[in-house]
């Protein structure tokens, strides 16, 4: 549907999002009707909805402080975050799988997995507000380390050549952040 590099509006940011949510909205309509206890399974749908729609508040921070430290001109934005989110979601399935592998393999990763959710939940709980700072981020690092970055956007490129030389653009550093 974002064919073309473009500043989006607030307009149609704004008719996208009434869009989006009301296709996830009609999508409980249909549960409610078509299964048996539809009813119980629209409102754990809805539940559900509602929960995710309030944790991606933060990733929409997050996305926001990135754009604004790397400078990423609006009209480039749209694709960082379809390739961001599509690796995520990528990512999300092999961590699941490969999760589930372990768990059936071995049932004391139960127990290190476990760990894991509580480490990080005292890490969340126990935060303190500090200033974020991209340029402080292990992946950001990473791929400083081992790919030449240019300095300059090349247009919506992730990559782009200098002289004989390939490089990533900022763009492509900013979707391994995001």
């Amino acid at each position: 549907l974002h064919k073309e590099a473009h500043d989006v509006t607030v307009r149609e940011a704004a008719i996208s999002s009434a869009v989006w949510i009301s296709i996830g909205l009609a999508f409980s309509l249909v549960l409610w009707a078509v299964l048996d206890n539809g009813s119980t399974a629209a409102v754990r749908y809805l539940t559900g909805y509602v929960i995710e729609k309030s944790l991606s508040v933060d990733n929409v921070f997050v996305w926001a402080v990135i754009f604004g430290y790397f400078s990423v001109p609006g009209k480039y934005q749209h694709r960082v975050l379809f390739w961001g989110i599509f690796g995520a979601l990528v990512m999300r399935a092999i961590f699941i799988v490969v999760g589930a592998q372990l768990l059936e393999s071995f049932d004391w990763m139960l127990f290190v997995f476990g760990g894991f959710l509580v480490f990080t939940a005292f890490r969340v709980a126990f935060h303190d507000s500090e200033d974020i700072h991209p340029e402080n981020n292990p992946a950001l690092k990473l791929v400083r380390r081992f790919v030449p970055v240019s300095a300059d956007y090349d247009e919506q490129k992730l990559f782009t050549k200098q002289g004989a030389r390939r490089m990533a653009t900022p763009l492509f550093v900013v979707l391994v952040l995001i």
